[in-house]
């Protein structure tokens, strides 16, 4: 019952989702197509909170489900990395017509053929972790 309240969230957050077509592959194509402002809304109030979410949680030091604080450490700027990370990402996302979040929303709305997706991206994060320490951080 610990975690009721983060399945609720998630619930609702998947209902959102869907409703607001973000996990419609026609959705995304048109994003990438430059077709429709609709899913640049949506990024860009996610942005929007996500940014005031940090505010919030750094100015009143907000701690985590185990009671210790939440700490935030600045990532090193790197225009390669961030540049390389982005293509690759925004490539699987083009590819898939979905980034990792919404994987978990189309399966649950019967999508099964999501699943190979969404396997090979647990299998792409387990050999980053394999890797992680050859490459250029």
């Amino acid at each position: 019952m610990k975690y009721a309240k983060f399945l609720l969230v998630g619930i609702f957050f998947g209902v959102v989702l869907t409703k607001s077509e973000a996990v419609s592959w026609y959705r995304i194509f048109e994003m990438f197509q430059f077709q429709s402002f609709h899913m640049y809304g949506i990024l860009g109030s996610a942005v929007v909170i996500g940014a005031l979410a940090i505010k919030m949680i750094k100015g009143l030091q907000i701690k985590d489900i185990s009671g210790s604080p939440i700490s935030i450490t600045p990532k090193a700027k790197s225009i390669t990395r961030y540049l390389l990370g982005g293509t690759i990402f925004g490539l699987g996302w083009a590819l898939t017509g979905a980034c990792p979040g919404p994987l978990y929303i189309l399966i649950g709305n019967g999508l099964w053929i999501v699943t190979v997706v969404l396997l090979s991206a647990i299998i792409g994060t387990f050999v980053y972790g394999l890797v992680k320490n050859k490459l250029p951080h």
